[in-house]
């Protein structure tokens, strides 16, 4: 967890100095297990004027390992409908969350690609799987398979 702790206290420096990307808030970030954001999809996009929360649990191998990120379906928040969203559960079907992580990514990188992931949304509609997935999910989406595409949805 050193090297963990040591990366996670320079990011959180570094969005508290900077501030988050443009569109995001931090809510929580008093441990650094855990942390909790609000975001927004800037400009003209099928999610304008609304505001979603994003809770980040971070394992003691990053940045060697991915984050869990999820949309928050607690404190008032909903995930989005949203083609790579599952909605009982807020799990996010996105390749730098699973297979295509790398440690030079960190959290700010995650933000910009769900907001890019939100405002690139052409249709409001849920996984084609979203029932049976929310019924049979794991707690984690990290101990998901998901099967990403190259839609650009």
């Amino acid at each position: 967890m050193r090297i963990a702790s040591k990366r996670l206290t320079k990011e959180l420096v570094e969005l508290r100095n900077q501030g988050p990307p443009e569109g995001t808030a931090i809510l929580l970030a008093d441990d650094l297990k855990e942390w909790r954001f609000s975001i927004s999809v800037l400009g003209e996009s099928l999610y304008k004027g609304q505001t979603f929360g994003l809770r980040f649990r971070f394992p003691d191998n990053y940045p060697m390992e991915s984050p869990e990120v999820i949309f928050m379906t607690t404190d008032g928040f909903k995930p989005p409908v949203h083609p790579h969203v599952y909605s009982s559960n807020g799990h996010i079907c996105l390749s730098i969350l699973g297979n295509e992580w790398s440690p030079v990514l960190n959290v700010s990188s995650i933000l910009l690609s769900i907001q890019s992931m939100l405002a690139s949304c052409k249709e409001l509609k849920h996984p084609p799987d979203d029932e049976r997935y929310g019924r049979h999910a794991p707690m984690s989406p990290k101990d998901s398979r998901f099967v990403y595409d190259d839609d650009s949805v």
